[in-house]
This record gives structure tokens, sequence and C-alpha cells, in this order.
């Protein structure tokens, strides 16, 4: 079952967003849970779900994620960020356009890290979630260093009375296991399109439009300036996309980088939105990536910029033509992500 089919009818509209143990509602005990970090909620992750679901609809039972934040390695590594491909409020709405009822969010901390597998099991997974079937990737592992295995969790649920289900590695076209690394990796090369391809939807970012130094108006390309989680290793460049902004879908071209020609600042992303000049300062807006152009260059003149920015939007408008509006699951998610509250 693939992510497109669950959008539309089977999207909850009465999906929750569970922030911590505390909040637990009694409503989902006895549910599917599925867990992990999901990272990226990407094809192999969906897996995941869509094994959960499956059970969750065979047996009658609410179904819903379970997750940590922040990633265990930006707790242990701090100096050391994780590029997050997914922020949690669009994880949320990720989960949700694949149909589950919720996603459990549970605070990652150092105390938590050290809870012992039989403890996460009796204390979590039994005592506060009362779950009647658990299911993981085969990579997932838990408690204390990390000496909780899929084997270990299913001898649990053997003597405890829940089912366990461990979903093997899913692998893309080329026999490669999808990971949210290469996902990471491709979007560092400023492949969009493999990232994609592993995803299972086009990469997507949110944020409000900031003021920036009105130098796109003034060269005739009015852009909608977003500044992009400290953490994203995008590679600079300019990209053709989609932006999704008060119920609007719209074409446009969109630099990720320094603007070298200018001030070689801080990274920030410029989306110039084809035939759009509404007014839209402190609006959140959806960007969904669809192509890689060229890289982020420094040019020798202004007037040779605003060249190379007429021939960066032909190609952006053909690269767009044939791309399409994309499928159902990524307007799911670009819709809702422009929705959030910045």
């Amino acid at each position: 079952m693939t992510a497109d089919q669950h959008i539309g009818g089977d999207a909850k509209p009465d999906f929750r967003k569970i922030d911590g143990l505390g909040e637990f509602p009694a409503a989902l005990r006895g549910g599917v849970v599925a867990i992990g970090n999901f990272d990226g909620v990407h094809r192999g992750h969906q897996t995941v779900l869509n094994a959960a679901l499956a059970l969750g609809h065979a047996g009658h039972k609410p179904v819903y994620a379970m997750t940590f934040e922040p990633h265990p390695r930006t707790v242990f590594a701090p100096d050391k960020p994780v590029f997050r491909l997914t922020p949690p409020d669009v994880k949320a709405l990720i989960v949700r356009a694949l149909g589950l009822d919720a996603l459990l969010t549970v605070p990652f901390t150092r105390e938590f890290a050290g809870l012992s597998a039989a403890n996460f099991v009796s204390d979590i997974l039994i005592g506060t979630l009362g779950i009647a079937h658990a299911v993981t990737g085969y990579d997932f592992h838990f408690g204390a260093r990390r000496a909780g295995s899929p084997a270990f969790l299913q001898q649990s649920g053997t003597e405890s009375g829940f089912g366990v289900t461990v979903v093997e590695a899913f692998s893309s076209e080329n026999a490669e296991a999808i990971s949210s690394s290469r996902i990471r990796t491709a979007l560092r090369q400023g492949d969009v399109a493999e990232a994609a391809g592993l995803l299972g939807y086009r990469w997507v970012v949110a944020g409000k439009v900031v003021h920036g130094e009105k130098r796109g108006r003034e060269l005739g390309f009015p852009t909608a300036n977003i500044r992009l989680d400290p953490t994203c290793e995008l590679r600079h460049g300019i990209y053709a996309v989609r932006m999704q902004v008060d119920g609007r879908d719209l074409e446009g071209v969109a630099n990720y980088g320094r603007r070298p020609t200018f001030d070689d600042g801080p990274p920030l992303l410029e989306v110039f939105a084809f035939d759009f000049s509404d007014e839209i300062y402190d609006k959140v807006v959806a960007v969904s990536f669809v192509s890689f152009l060229r890289p982020e260059e420094k040019f020798a003149t202004v007037e040779a910029l605003i060249a190379q920015m007429d021939r960066d939007c032909v190609e952006a408008r053909a690269s767009l033509a044939a791309a399409g509006p994309g499928s159902a699951f990524d307007r799911e998610i670009a819709a809702g992500a422009s929705r959030l509250t910045a």
C-alpha cells in the first residue's frame, strides 16, 4: 500500500498530536503503536506505519506513531546537530496524511535514555500505553545503551501478551536500503529529485516570510524570504519549486544560499513565485523542491545576474511543467505545512 492510497478520505479529521506521555489519552489504550524516530517519514518508515495501519484496521484498534524529540544524536552530541528532514509539526502532518489516528512525541532526555529496555516495555508500552501490538523497523533499538533489540521486544511481547511485528528493510529501485542518511546526502548534493524518490514525496520546508534587503524587488524579482532551520544542509543553489500560501499553489524559482554577488550573508531561502505579487510578510508558506537548476555563484555585475535569473525562470518553468503538480500526497503535506503557526 502506497502513501498516495491514504490521502483524501483516509486522512484523519480528528487526528491527535500528543506531546508527552502524561497527555496520552485513554481512548488510545489497547491500540497498535509504530515506534521509531521517523525523521523524514520516508518510504521505509511508511512500510512500518502501513503495517501498523493494516493491523489496526484488521483488529478495529486505534493506530498511532510514537517518536522522540529532540533527535537522540542531538542530546548526546549537542555540538554536532543533526540535519533534520522533518521538524515535529511537519512529521505530524505526514503521519496524519498516511491515515494514522495520532502522533505521540516523547521528550528525549538523558534521563529517558537511561531507562532500561525492560522498564521501557513495562512502564511505557504496558503501563502507560497499554498496547495491543507494537510495530518497529528491523534496526530499532531502545533503552539504556540501546540494549532493547527487535528480538528483545518480540520476547517481551510473548511474555507480556502483546503482539510485535518487525518490518524488514525497504529498498529503493537500486536495491539499497532507504534511510534518512541517504536522503540527507542527496539534499547536501542538491539532488532533490533523488530525495523525493526516497521520501515518497517532495521534500518540503515551511517558514514565516521575513523582511529582506528588498534587492529582489529592485531587480524585478520580488522574493518571499524564509529562514530555514540552522541545521539545514541543503546545497546552496537555484531550484525549481512550488510554494503554498493562503490556499494557493504557486510555481516559482528559489535561491538557497548566501547571495555572494551582494553580501555573502547568512543562508536564506528566497522564492520568486511566478505571476504573483501579493503582500505575504509574516505569513507561513510551504516550499516544495522539485529540481536543482544550478549552484549559487557570484556575478561580476548586476546585469549579468539579472540575465541569468531570466534564464533560471525559463528553465524552472520547463522543469515544473514536465514534473507536474505532484501527487495527492505532496499536495496534502504542502497545504498542511502552509497552515502551520509561525
